[in-house]
């Protein structure tokens, strides 16, 4: 049985006083769901050490808990206790035209300080690959980067080079508003750093290899991108300083996992790591490799039962992979497979404590077909189907739309009704 404390919220008389305080006095609650993604610590039954954290910091207190145990237990697993499914209903708001029409993309990302949403559209040509900038408040085109065809811009759509090695971008995005950049992986396995103000690409980092430079994620702890050069043989993480826009070096994947690439990283602020989506190879289902961003080491592997692309970190520490599992990002414990959801790029919204799957592919309720899967992060059920076919997407928490690119039909914008 495990008991949960849930922030809400209280004043600082106590925090100016410096009081030491039960969980509850501190604001805590106690919660069968534990639905506070910002501040939330399980305990356990018994008597022993517990820690709760909250924006005050951290309480360790040592207290018998058993009593509380059967009241508790009856509250928590009586009928109804648990939230039960809900019908969720989207509607679809808008679709945003692009110049050209929408052919090859990839990856999505929506910086909510600047009311941004950026895609990364591979266009239909070679040459031709470019950044397409909306406005998540007017749901508005503003911008394509590069905007001229003398600036410096993204491959395209090109053939491969050689089987199994794309040469085509942009790839992955990721934003720093603090900095009013973009890093962007391209085709030609360059980073490409954009200037988001002047709405041009700066800076090209070269990566070494052959082929693309695929998805990334940015530590803002050490200022270091992590890329990962999906495609190589064998495949291998590119470290990048975000001060200096140069390569700090890079950690190799051995020769198993050529040909079965590698997916998406995160940064965790809380033990400054990186978490990479490590697809499945001849030996293994897949997995999650913790890096260290300073030793460039792998510290870790925490196994999947599925092959992971996608990957979101939530506040309260959920790691969710795009193939339904999800873990405890500090123990590694796994906490349930969501059933039916998958993706290839996955996107966690904090503005309703939703996870929507990019590619969903099945029947749920009157639906079937391709689409997108929404679940509440809070008990990792599956709520409902966006009919749009993509597999990439991003929400904006400011307004809980989600940026959906279809091919042929443009940036489809949907949101509750």
């Amino acid at each position: 049985m495990i008991i949960c404390f849930e922030r809400r919220m209280s004043s600082g008389a106590d925090r100016k006083a410096g009081r030491q305080l039960t969980p509850m006095a501190l604001g805590y609650r106690l919660s069968c769901q534990c639905r506070n993604i910002f501040n939330r610590e399980c305990l356990a039954g018994g008597n022993q050490v517990f820690e709760v954290e909250g924006r005050r910091g951290k309480l360790i207190m040592s207290r018998t808990v058993h009593f509380l145990l059967p009241a508790l237990a009856a509250a928590c697993f009586s009928p109804g206790a648990f939230a039960q499914p809900v019908t969720t209903n989207y509607a679809l708001v808008t679709t945003i035209p692009v110049p050209g029409g929408l052919a090859g993309y990839d990856i999505n990302w929506v910086d909510p300080a600047n009311s941004r949403y950026y895609l990364a559209d591979r266009t239909a040509t070679k040459g031709t690959g470019r950044i397409d900038v909306v406005d998540t408040q007017t749901m508005k085109l503003v911008a394509t980067i590069p905007q001229t065809k003398t600036e410096i811009g993204f491959t395209g759509t090109v053939p491969n080079p050689s089987p199994g090695c794309s040469a085509s971008g942009p790839n992955g995005v990721v934003a720093i508003p603090q900095l009013h950049q973009l890093y962007v992986g391209d085709g030609d396995s360059t980073v490409k750093v954009v200037d988001t103000n002047a709405n041009a690409v700066v800076a090209v980092i070269p990566t070494g290899g052959k082929c693309r430079a695929d998805e990334l994620a940015y530590d803002a702890a050490d200022h270091i991108i992590a890329i990962a050069n999906d495609q190589e043989s064998p495949p291998f993480i590119t470290f990048i300083s975000t001060d200096t826009q140069s390569v700090l070096g890079r950690y190799t994947y051995p020769a198993a996992q050529t040909g079965n690439g590698l997916e998406q990283p995160v940064w965790n602020p809380k033990n400054d790591r990186f978490y990479v989506s490590v697809p499945a190879n001849a030996s293994t289902q897949g997995g999650i490799d913790v890096i260290n961003p300073l030793t460039m080491q792998v510290e870790r592997t925490i196994p999947t039962q599925c092959s992971p692309a996608g990957l979101v970190l939530t506040a309260n520490q959920r790691l969710m992979t795009s193939c339904g599992q999800s873990f405890d990002a500090i123990s590694g414990n796994s906490l349930g497979v969501t059933a039916s959801a998958q993706a290839d790029q996955l996107w966690y919204n904090p503005g309703d404590n939703y996870f929507y799957f990019g590619y969903f592919n099945g029947n749920f309720g009157p639906f079937t077909g391709q689409g997108v899967a929404v679940v509440d992060n809070s008990n990792n059920q599956l709520l409902t189907f966006i009919p749009a076919s993509t597999h990439s997407l991003a929400v904006d928490p400011n307004t809980n739309r989600i940026f959906i690119p279809v091919t042929g039909s443009g940036i489809q914008v949907w949101a509750q009704h």
